[in-house]
């Protein structure tokens, strides 16, 4: 659900927003700012929740170790 908010600002950033970002941009764009600063609770339980998961952190370490080394290989191949 959306809500209407009516805010302050300078002439110049007035001007900014719709010279850089567009008219009906502003909107989306101060949202997209704002947002990590204001809701994050349910982001941050969630990744405490996977981070307790110990056999997912054990599956991830290891298919980015995996991941790694391969990378490595493809350069080394790559460079000789």
């Amino acid at each position: 659900m959306q809500k209407k908010l009516t805010i302050t600002v300078d002439e110049e950033v007035y001007s900014g927003l719709h010279k850089v970002i567009g008219p009906r941009k502003i909107s989306r764009f101060i949202q997209d700012i704002v947002r990590p600063y204001v809701v994050h609770s349910r982001y941050e339980s969630a990744y405490a929740e996977m981070a307790n998961n110990k056999n997912r952190e054990n599956e991830a370490l290891e298919w980015a170790e995996i991941t790694f080394v391969e990378e490595a290989v493809k350069i080394e191949l790559n460079i000789h």
